[in-house]
C-alpha cells in the first residue's frame, strides 16, 4: 500500500465522522463548516487564478462570497437588504455590475481584461451560488415538512451517494474502463465508470431508503440516488476542465493526500442543488 493511499485512509477515517457529526448538529455548526470550505475554495480558486492577497481583486471576491453564504443564514431574516443584495439571482447581478466596471477602466487589453472577469465571474458563481446549498439541504427548514426526513439524514443520503460512487466509479473503471468519458477534460474517466458511480449510488439508494427514507415513495430514493451521482460525476469534470484550463493538478494541498478543497468537494457543489430541488418538488406534491 502506497504512502499516499495510506494518508488518504487516514484523513478519510478522521474527516468523515466529523463531516457527518456536524451535518446532524445542523444550525451553526453546519454553517460554519460550509462557510469555512467555500472561503478555503475561494481562496484556492483566486490564487490559481494568479490574484495576490495584497491586490483589491481578490479580497472584493472573498467578501462577495462571504455575504452571499451569510444572506442564506436563516438568523438574517430581519437583514433584508443583506439576503435582497447577495441572495440567488440579485447578488449575480450586483457583482457583475461592480466587478464589471471595476475590470473597464483596467489597464490591460480589452480582450484580456473581459477573459479575466469572465473567469472572476465563473469562480464566484460556482463557489458563491453552489456552496450554500449545501447549508440549504440539511441546515434550512423553509421546505421541510414533519413526513420528511431530518436535515441530517438528506446530507448522509447525499454524502453516501458521492463517496460510495466515487470509489464504485474508480473500481469499475479500472476493471471494465474502455470508453473515454470526456478525454479532453479528464482522461482517465470512463463511460464504465460514470456507470458503475450510479450503480454505487443506487445501492446507497437502496440501503437509505429501507433504513431512513421509508416515508418517500421508493422511486423517489432511486431518483434522488441517481440524480445526485449524475451531476455529482459531471460536477468533478466541471471542476476538471477549469484546472486543465489554468494548468493544474490539484486546487491546492490543504487536504493531506486529497488536494485542495475544490477536488474533494467538486462533486458536492452539482449534487447539493440537485437534492435540494427534488426536495422541494417532493414537498410541494
Amino acid at each position: 500500500m502506497s504512502k499516499n493511499l495510506i494518508t488518504r485512509i487516514s484523513v478519510a477515517v478522521v474527516a468523515i465522522p466529523v463531516i457527518l457529526w456536524i451535518s446532524y448538529r445542523g444550525g451553526a455548526w453546519l454553517f460554519g463548516m460550509t462557510a469555512l470550505l467555500a472561503i478555503i475554495a475561494m481562496a484556492e480558486y483566486l490564487l490559481n487564478e494568479k490574484y495576490k492577497p495584497s491586490g483589491i481583486g481578490f479580497w472584493f471576491a472573498m467578501v462577495v462570497v462571504a455575504l452571499m453564504l451569510l444572506s442564506r443564514l436563516e438568523q438574517t431574516a430581519g437583514w433584508f437588504w443583506l439576503q435582497f443584495l447577495f441572495s440567488g439571482a440579485t447578488g449575480i447581478i450586483m457583482f457583475f455590475l461592480v466587478s464589471g466596471m471595476f475590470f473597464a477602466t483596467g489597464k490591460r487589453s480589452p480582450a484580456d481584461l473581459f477573459t479575466a472577469h469572465g473567469r472572476l465571474l465563473w469562480g464566484v458563481l460556482y463557489i458563491g451560488l453552489l456552496y450554500p446549498y449545501v447549508y440549504l439541504v440539511g441546515g434550512m427548514s423553509t421546505f421541510m415538512t414533519a413526513s420528511l426526513p431530518p436535515g441530517g439524514d438528506w446530507l448522509l443520503f447525499l454524502f453516501g451517494v458521492l463517496w460510495v460512487g466515487d470509489t464504485a466509479a474508480m473500481g469499475f473503471g479500472r476493471w471494465l474502463g474502455r470508453r473515454k468519458l470526456a478525454p479532453a477534460v479528464s482522461p482517465n474517466k470512463t463511460v464504465e465508470g460514470f456507470i458503475g458511480g450510479i450503480l454505487g449510488a443506487l445501492a446507497v439508494g437502496v440501503l437509505m431508503y429501507f433504513w431512513k427514507f421509508q416515508s418517500l415513495e421508493w422511486y423517489h430514493v432511486m431518483a434522488l440516488a441517481i440524480g445526485c451521482s449524475v451531476f455529482g460525476q459531471l460536477g468533478d469534470l466541471v471542476e476538471s476542465m477549469w484546472k486543465r484550463s489554468v494548468g493544474i493538478k490539484d486546487s491546492s494541498a490543504i487536504i493531506p493526500g486529497h488536494g485542495g478543497v475544490l477536488d474533494r468537494f467538486d462533486s458536492l457543489l452539482f449534487a447539493a442543488p440537485f437534492m435540494f430541488f427534488y426536495r422541494i418538488l417532493i414537498t410541494v406534491q
